[in-house]
């Protein structure tokens, strides 16, 4: 039989968990008859609290929920690294929970922690809960309680805080600054053309070759729907083989490696011949051969802001919602020609 929630109770007599939680601790914010139905029925229902659904909104547990799609990537490293040296500084702890880019799990992990374990969440978006576009647990958690701050992969429709990257224009004056170094056929290769920041980014590349007058060629683009990394290069060799080349932007590092190998391989030699250019600027930007060009996302400044509003709303009880927009760098180093 399914353990009762104080989140069954609050749905039981439609109040909100914070209601059920102020009765359940005798508080003498809510009125003698609510405490009395709420205390009674939690009796007979054999409900068994936990310490921190108790404390729920009564007090703060100093604790901050943080969401990130996947492990993999360095962007994700680089934003935790701004969220928790930020929430150290304010006197806060970090609960950590990764989604696996999962639906399903980024809903359980939203259930288990609004329990009172936390005062709110910081969270990228899974890209299967993007993709089915089901937003309902954001919603309501919300609505019970526990704000959210968005960072990098975010639900446009949802009323929240949001820190995002300035993606379009990051691509745009990526395809500006090639076109300077002498650049004419620019490629772009993303692997995660169903995301929004994806579409934004090739956006960006449209925009950019429109500015310098170069003509948008449907073959100079390549989205990579295989999601094993190791794969890229079955896919990436063909594309540099078969098509006239001399610069390539990628939506991230991995796949920019898998690119600088298939222009290797294709007798090409890197900036002279073609040169790579990747978002974000992770670990393998800077041990790759040549060293990549990156457009820094700036990971650990998008997670400080994110912490920073998140804490701000709960020890000011905020109302209002802001967008941040981080804006990006190109990191110049060997794959481009100096």
């Amino acid at each position: 039989m399914k353990k009762l929630t104080i989140k069954d109770i609050a749905k039981e007599f439609k109040v909100s968990i914070s209601t059920v939680s102020k009765a359940l601790n005798d508080s003498y914010e809510i009125s003698q008859s609510t405490k009395e139905k709420i205390q009674k029925y939690a009796k007979e229902q054999n409900y068994k609290p936990n310490f921190n659904a108790l404390s729920l909104k009564n007090r703060s547990t100093k604790t901050i929920g943080v969401i990130i799609p996947t492990m993999l990537n360095y962007f994700f490293a680089q934003v935790f690294k701004g969220i928790e040296k930020t929430a150290l500084e304010k006197g806060y702890k970090v609960i950590t929970c990764i989604s696996n880019e999962s639906y399903d799990k980024e809903v359980e992990i939203i259930e288990m922690l609004s329990n009172g374990s936390i005062d709110g969440f910081l969270l990228s978006m899974a890209k299967q809960t993007e993709l089915i576009h089901k937003f309902d647990h954001f919603k309501t958690s919300i609505e019970d309680g526990t704000p959210i701050v968005m960072f990098d992969r975010v639900a446009q429709s949802i009323a929240c805080d949001k820190v995002i990257t300035d993606d379009l224009e990051g691509a745009t004056k990526t395809v500006e600054y090639l076109y300077q170094k002498g650049h004419k056929k620019i490629a772009f290769v993303s692997t995660m053309s169903n995301l929004h920041i994806g579409k934004e980014r090739l956006k960006g590349y449209k925009e950019g070759l429109k500015n310098v007058g170069l003509q948008f060629n449907k073959d100079l683009v390549l989205n990579v729907v295989e999601q094993d990394y190791k794969k890229y290069k079955n896919i990436v060799r063909p594309f540099i083989k078969n098509n006239s080349i001399d610069a390539v932007i990628t939506t991230g590092e991995s796949v920019a490696v898998s690119v600088m190998k298939a222009i290797k391989k294709n007798a090409q030699k890197i900036p002279k011949d073609a040169a790579v250019i990747a978002f974000s600027n992770g670990i393998l930007s800077r041990h790759s051969s040549p060293k990549m060009t990156t457009i820094s996302q700036h990971g650990e400044q998008m997670g400080a802001t994110a912490a920073k509003i998140l804490i701000e709303k709960l020890e000011n009880k905020t109302k209002t919602i802001t967008t941040e927009i981080i804006k990006t760098d190109l990191v110049i180093r060997d794959s481009t020609r100096k």
